[in-house]
């Protein structure tokens, strides 16, 4: 699935690799990035050409990489229940090993306090619910909160929702720190409906959240500009690192944004095998073959470290 190779030897040993060289000749004079040197990962689809493989390039220089990673449906399979999206230790061990040679983040929906506990590594940043949290490495000392003065309302509108879902059998409303969900993928199908008019009506009494959809759950969240896309944002600035070595891998509707920022500069790859609209260049179908993608960015790295 992956191989690394310098760009003579890419070129003749793929056939449909024009794309890329034209894109690196554009980032070589954009961003005066090496063009002899990448390497390429092999994909199962693209975005473009469903069912084909793809060469996924990036520059050499690894000291400029940094990794945002999506958890549920990117580093776990989507579950029924959300505290059963346990990373499997393999996993953690791919991650730990990678945060050793370049930045590695935690972009999620979930609190980070949550999402933590299942990762348990100090060494990577975290950015929960959906960018409104953000918490640095252990030692970095960075650490941005963005929407602390909504929390009163987050606690009305919680119960609110409760009361209105309750009787409603397998319907889940988690609160997180920044966020309220309403999980109906247990529900009868026939409740949905119900589900959607209460989170409706919660957001008709709370104006200042805004409602956002996701894989079977309704959500509401601050009404504020600010997103995983501004989280990503943050992220670089504050750790000096550039888009344009940026690498983010996820499955959700609210990873678009980080995708859109990432589009001219970074690389965005979206989970997952349905055909929907992304701003992502690149697609992988599921956990696994995210995990095999890690592994393949963990060899180069180590690699191009090596002493030659």
């Amino acid at each position: 699935m992956i191989f690394y190779k310098k760009r003579d030897e890419l070129v003749r040993q793929v056939g449909h690799v024009s794309r890329f060289d034209a894109e690196s000749d554009k980032r070589e004079a954009m961003y005066g990035l090496p063009k002899n040197v990448a390497f390429c990962t092999r994909c199962v689809i693209s975005n473009q050409r469903p069912n084909s493989t793809v060469e996924f390039e990036h520059t050499r220089n690894s000291n400029k990489t940094t990794i945002f990673l999506d958890y549920d449906g990117t580093l776990t399979p989507i579950v029924s229940r959300p505290e059963e999206a346990i990373l499997d230790v393999s996993t953690r061990e791919v991650i730990a090993r990678l945060s050793e040679q370049c930045p590695v983040t935690i972009v999620t929906g979930r609190d980070i306090s949550v999402v933590r506990e299942f990762v348990r590594l100090d060494q990577v940043g975290y950015a929960g619910c959906h960018g409104l949290d953000i918490l640095g490495p252990v030692g970095s000392g960075l650490r941005y909160e963005v929407a602390v003065e909504w929390l009163p309302l987050l606690e009305a509108a919680e119960s609110s929702l409760r009361r209105r879902l309750d009787g409603i059998e397998g319907v889940i409303v988690e609160r997180k720190r920044y966020s309220l969900s309403a999980h109906y993928r247990l529900a009868d199908p026939r409740d949905t409906i119900h589900v959607e008019k209460a989170v409706s009506a919660v957001l008709m009494r709370y104006p200042k959240l805004r409602r956002e959809g996701g894989k079977m759950l309704f959500e509401l969240r601050p009404d504020i500009n600010w997103h995983k896309g501004s989280a990503v944002a943050w992220m670089l600035e504050a750790t000096s690192n550039s888009a344009s070595g940026a690498i983010y891998i996820g499955d959700d509707e609210t990873d678009e944004n980080a995708f859109k920022l990432l589009s001219r500069t970074g690389i965005g790859i979206v989970v997952g095998c349905e055909d929907r609209q992304t701003d992502a260049r690149y697609r992988v179908q599921d956990p696994p073959q995210v995990i095999q993608l890690l592994e393949g960015i963990l060899s180069y790295l180590t690699e191009s470290r090596s002493p030659d």
